[in-house]
């Protein structure tokens, strides 16, 4: 029962996506910037994508990753990775779960504070999700106050969570994000929550130096205990040096 019950949400939520890029193509065909055949077709493929995902989300995951793994992230990656970055997006890096070498992956840019949200659009069959299972430690380029930097983090898998909830509070009043969330719920097979606890390297040296100072702390009393001991030690030499 639960099941159908994803299933129907699911739909919902990929029939609200679909009006809302329908009626982005329908304003460009209003405004000129496209025909009324490509509005057509755009929503023919919408209705078809709705049907493969509830039926097929296994061998629409796999078209969907192909394309974007050779034709959309790379571009995509590139951008991100010399700096110019497109808005909406950060740059998520996993440790290869086979490998071991590094793998950056473009995503939504969901922070909030100290937490980063990413909603993957095929569960558990993305890769980047399965090397977060081998090694939860990552990487995300984003911008941090007037600057894009690289932010560690631990993330962490919530299939508990309910992905449409998450991009809602997300998307409240970020325009961008909204769009992104569009994105996910059309292309997504399988949607699933990743959270990333952020450790920003400012407070990573705060918390150094409050390690180091207390470390410190504890190192004076013997370093004062040691030096008293040598300076009896040496009174009590010079002492049987003047004895008679």
């Amino acid at each position: 029962m639960d099941q159908y019950k994803r299933m129907g949400k699911r739909g919902a939520a990929m029939l609200v996506a679909s009006v809302v890029l329908l009626a982005l193509q329908c304003a460009q065909v209003r405004l000129g910037w496209s025909d009324g055949t490509t509005a057509s077709i755009y929503a023919v493929v919408l209705v078809v994508n709705i049907a493969a995902t509830l039926a097929f989300p296994r061998g629409k995951s796999g078209v969907i990753r192909f394309v974007q793994r050779w034709i959309v992230n790379p571009p995509v990656r590139l951008l991100l990775h010399v700096g110019v970055m497109p808005l909406g997006y950060a740059l998520l890096e996993t440790r290869g779960r086979t490998s071991g070498k590094p793998r950056r992956t473009p995503v939504g840019n969901g922070r909030q504070g100290e937490e980063f949200w990413i909603v993957a659009e095929h569960g558990m069959r993305a890769g980047y999700v399965r090397n977060i299972v081998r090694d939860p430690h990552v990487r995300i380029r984003m911008r941090v106050g007037l600057r894009f930097r690289w932010v560690d983090g631990i993330a962490s898998l919530h299939p508990e969570l309910d992905p449409i909830a998450i991009q809602r509070r997300l998307s409240a009043w970020h325009p961008l994000r909204a769009f992104n969330a569009v994105q996910v719920q059309v292309l997504g097979s399988d949607l699933l929550v990743v959270r990333v606890e952020l450790r920003p390297a400012d407070r990573g040296a705060h918390h150094m130096t409050e390690k180091t100072s207390k470390s410190a702390d504890l190192l004076v009393p013997s370093v004062h205990k040691r030096s008293s001991r040598s300076a009896d030690d040496r009174a009590a030499i010079t002492h049987r040096e003047l004895a008679p």
